[in-house]
């Protein structure tokens, strides 16, 4: 029997997500059509001999993540349940103040998935991998290849190229240390749990002998990188196993237009009737899209490549919109052209406006770029990236919105041009 684990953190987390995690959890927000998690729970869900997949985070409980759970449960019929934590606990605290929900049963191994990453999600492969390297207690980190200069802002792993095994780990090291690094998906059997509460016990330790700390320190505050994975490199327990399949991290807004991207194409293999096609009467559609059947959409629009449309919206006569996600029940008036966007719900763009941002793609170069986390100001200017439109926003007719972000219940009454609107 077989677990998972997905860590979808708290609101003190994904700021940079801003100003569109106000309105939504962050990892609720779609990218493809569809909650960002529900592609991780997906992928679980389909993992044989799947008996439950637990959401560790520290949001309050509430209305929308309470539909999502029980939608979840319907749709895949495998137990979806949320695990609420006091405070930030870090990746291995949260696992660990959790184990006797994640060990009832005694499942022989359980993934962990960080929410925030998107991916096919190869977990088969991992489990076969596990099978065929190290003994039956070894874990699983699943890497990728990055370019050295961006491997410096990931978890980088040096490993023993026959055998797979790490033999170093360093979080977001100083210096280029490895281009394999850690995409925060992992398979480990119960043994992971002797390594936390090692480290747990140390931390009790420290704090009695330091009677100065504050209650912040919690001893059960841990995280596996740094934590565990840096002290299990070399002993022969964790292994790496690479996959050139897609995977990205969703840290920013404009990192999900990107997210989006990846899944819409890969709906061609798994989600087929999600596409959008071109049919009689409907808008011409190019590339990958995908259109909530509720939306209302003028035939002489013109839609993609990378587009997603939520439901209830409505989009007038001769609409463009390009890799955009327009979120539900915003209207776009007719000939409005939405260029590297995203709508917020309930916003309004008025007729012949436009509304472009900045496409913060990795370099379609070099097949090991990822996206980069650009800070949002740099040299005192804001750095143009992609447009956000908050929720509710009202954008008048015929005015340009460039490279802008737009906080919620905002009437604009003239054209912008690389601001954040407050």
């Amino acid at each position: 029997m077989l677990k998972a684990v997905i860590l979808i953190r708290g609101p003190q987390k994904g700021t940079r997500f801003r100003p569109l995690s106000f309105e939504v959890p962050k990892p609720l927000f779609p990218v493809a059509g569809v909650p960002m998690l529900q592609h991780h729970i997906e992928a679980c869900a389909q993992v044989p001999n799947m008996k439950e997949i637990l959401l560790v985070g520290f949001y309050q409980p509430n209305e929308e993540l309470n539909r999502f759970l029980s939608a979840a449960q319907q749709d895949f019929k495998v137990s979806v349940r949320y695990l609420q934590e006091y405070a930030a606990l870090g990746t291995g605290g949260g696992i660990y103040h959790f184990r006797d929900q994640i060990l009832s049963g005694s499942p022989e191994a359980f993934f962990v998935l960080n929410a925030d990453v998107c991916s096919e999600f190869p977990l088969m492969d991992m489990l076969k991998f596990q099978k065929e390297h190290g003994d039956a207690h070894s874990f699983i980190i699943l890497g990728t290849t990055a370019n050295r200069k961006q491997s410096l802002n990931y978890g980088c792993i040096v490993e023993n190229e026959q055998s797979c095994e790490v033999l170093h780990y360093v979080e977001k090291p100083s210096t280029f240390v490895s281009d394999i690094i850690n995409c925060g998906i992992y398979l480990f059997t119960p043994e992971i749990f002797q390594h936390i509460g090692g480290v747990f016990q140390k931390n009790q330790q420290d704090l009695m002998l330091d009677e100065q700390s504050n209650g912040w320190q919690r001893a059960e505050a841990i995280r596996l990188e740094q934590d565990i994975f840096t002290a299990l490199a070399g002993q022969g327990k964790l292994y790496v196993y690479k996959t050139d399949r897609f995977w990205s991290q969703i840290k920013s807004a404009g990192s999900a237009i990107y997210a989006s991207r990846l899944y819409l194409n890969q709906y061609h293999k798994t989600h087929p009737e999600r596409l959008a096609e071109n049919k009689e009467g409907g808008p011409k559609i190019c590339g990958n899209v995908y259109v909530h059947p509720t939306a209302n959409i003028d035939p002489t629009a013109v839609l993609g490549p990378n587009v997603s449309i939520g439901t209830g919206v409505t989009i007038g006569a001769g609409v463009r919109v390009r890799e955009s996600i327009i979120l539900h029940g915003a209207t776009l008036q007719d000939h409005s052209c939405v260029l590297n966007s995203i709508v917020g719900w309930e916003s309004t763009i008025g007729k012949w406006a436009r509304v472009e941002g900045t496409p913060s793609d990795p370099n379609p170069n070099d097949p090991y770029s990822k996206i980069d986390s650009e800070t949002l100001f740099r040299d005192g200017k804001l750095t143009p990236s992609i447009t956000i439109l908050g929720c509710n926003v009202t954008i008048p007719s015929e005015v340009i919105i460039l490279n802008s972000i737009v906080l919620p219940h905002k009437d604009l009454n003239r054209s912008f041009k690389n601001q954040i609107i407050l």
